[in-house]
């Protein structure tokens, strides 16, 4: 099965900044795939309202099953993929003295092998269609000093090598790679980890002092993710009210 339209895939899309991307997705007429532990009826309705085709899967990204999974869904529904947004992710703080191995691997697993997990499951048909735009979500918290982050921080800079890597290895096949980083920001996600009150004060030491929201960044991932992103590739850009400074 093919279509003319093009399909998206994002992660983490039940809520916050991964419903906000398919919500913005949607509006330029692409179908979205939302991928998620959580049921994503509530991202799917809004999507399906814009006039676009809406799947949702109930998955564990870090799985390494989920790439044939969703390959399987994309062959089956519809044929293509043209844009993968990988956004899923956590972020527990905890210090160093009290950091296990264990929660060690699960960050990494969640917020940087399922990045290489979802491309290997939509690779097959940006390789075969020559275009692609890959874009994962980082964080800059990199830039700051904030403590009981290691674990999230060390699987963020991850991010960002594996974006430099795959940008130099897909560009033959047409398709970029980028990165975008959002600052603490008032997502449902953000709010059950980060007091609000630490929020406010990132705020104030950025350039545009104002919490973030889910919408802020989806400007630069919709960018990213456009037919005019075509000579932007191994990028990362901080969507977080210029606050940290590459």
């Amino acid at each position: 099965m093919t279509q003319d339209r093009q399909v998206a895939v994002v992660t983490g899309a039940a809520q916050g900044f991964g419903q906000a991307i398919s919500i913005g997705l949607a509006k330029r007429g692409i179908d979205v795939v939302a991928v998620d532990l959580s049921d994503c009826t509530e991202t799917l309705t809004q999507v399906q309202a814009l006039g676009v085709r809406g799947v949702g899967i109930v998955a564990d990204v870090s799985d390494p099953g989920v790439s044939e999974r969703i390959e399987k869904l994309l062959n089956d529904e519809f044929g293509r993929c043209d844009i993968l947004v990988n956004n899923a992710g956590i972020f527990p703080t905890k210090s160093i003295t009290e950091l296990d191995y264990a929660l060690w691997q699960k960050v990494h697993r969640i917020n940087l092998d399922s990045q290489f997990l979802m491309v290997k499951g939509v690779l097959p048909f940006m390789t075969k269609s020559g275009y692609g735009r890959i874009v994962n979500l980082t964080s800059n918290s990199l830039g700051l000093t904030a403590t009981g982050l290691s674990h999230y921080m060390s699987s963020k800079a991850g991010v960002i090598g594996f974006t430099r890597g795959l940008a130099t290895d897909l560009a033959e096949f047409g398709i970029t790679v980028n990165a975008v980083g959002p600052t603490a920001s008032l997502t449902a996600g953000g709010k059950s980890h980060i007091d609000i009150k630490l929020i406010e004060e990132v705020a104030k030491m950025q350039a545009i002092k104002r919490p973030g929201t889910s919408e802020d960044i989806v400007g630069t991932v919709m960018f990213l993710s456009s037919e005019q992103c075509a000579w932007v590739t191994g990028q990362t850009i901080m969507a977080d009210g210029g606050l940290v400074r590459l």
